[in-house]
């Protein structure tokens, strides 16, 4: 497929699966617990059904990734990667900052990536070369050039940080303009979109991030992942606008 067509792909299944999440917003759902201790609700189950059969009657031969159903076609080098709602403790606490992400990969080349709020009306979709788009204007990261200056974000480090990567944060916190925890997809949102500057998770899973790689990067932005390696697999992230790239990365103290 061309990136064109990766964009409008990636782009359906979000927003179906995401609208099918939206359903149960703000309604009351009941929550379970995982084994890891996070959250899920038949909402999170519902929109990745949704999204699964949407690939499946269309792309059989590909494999699928998802957050609560596993992995289906392990052998095949194209695959989904669906997060069906990225930032659960937000949704279930009537907070509109979660979102619903999709990825396709070739390998661990991801070509397209898609970001659906559903409670915010906001969508954002890169495919290689094509672009970055968010409800269908072309975005950019910010041209801000100075940490000093800078809105940096995470989600809760309390949970997703070892004792020298909350060291790392602590000084790029304390080194910002504005500090906050929008996080989740959402942070990734603003870098990509020019609303902030940094984005940094200490611990992340494969679907929180794969669809970011795309998007960050089309936006012109830097992804790595803590390491300062450039992947979307990582299992810990980094995304910053170009301009700032490196002076974040040297206070996290990884470059």
């Amino acid at each position: 497929m061309s990136g064109e067509l990766y964009l409008e792909a990636v782009a359906e299944v979000a927003r179906l699966a995401g609208d099918e999440a939206l359903k149960h917003y703000g309604k009351g759902i009941h929550i379970d617990m995982k084994t890891d201790g996070s959250p899920v609700t038949a909402a999170d189950r519902g929109a990745e059904e949704v999204a699964r059969r949407w690939i499946q009657s269309r792309f059989p031969d590909d494999g699928i990734t998802g957050e609560e159903f596993g992995t289906s076609k392990p052998d095949s080098r194209r695959r989904w990667i669906i997060d069906p709602i990225d930032g659960t403790k937000s949704f279930v606490r009537t907070v509109p900052l979660w979102g619903t992400l999709i990825a396709i990969a070739d390998g661990d080349l991801v070509l397209a990536g898609a970001a659906y709020f559903p409670a915010l009306g906001e969508i954002i979709v890169a495919a290689s070369g094509a672009g970055c788009w968010w409800n269908d204007q072309r975005c950019h990261v910010s041209s801000v050039a100075a940490i000093s200056s800078s809105t940096v974000l995470t989600t809760d480090p309390r949970f997703t940080m070892a004792p020298e990567r909350l060291r790392g944060w602590n000084s790029l916190s304390s080194a910002a303009a504005v500090s906050r925890t929008w996080g989740d997809c959402y942070g990734y949102l603003l870098v990509a979109t020019g609303r902030a500057e940094v984005m940094v998770d200490g611990r992340v899973a494969d679907w929180d991030t794969a669809a970011f790689m795309p998007l960050i990067t089309e936006a012109g932005g830097v992804f790595t992942n803590w390491e300062g390696d450039t992947t979307a697999f990582g299992q810990s992230a980094i995304a910053t606008n170009a301009a700032v790239a490196i002076e974040a990365r040297r206070i996290l103290r990884i470059w």
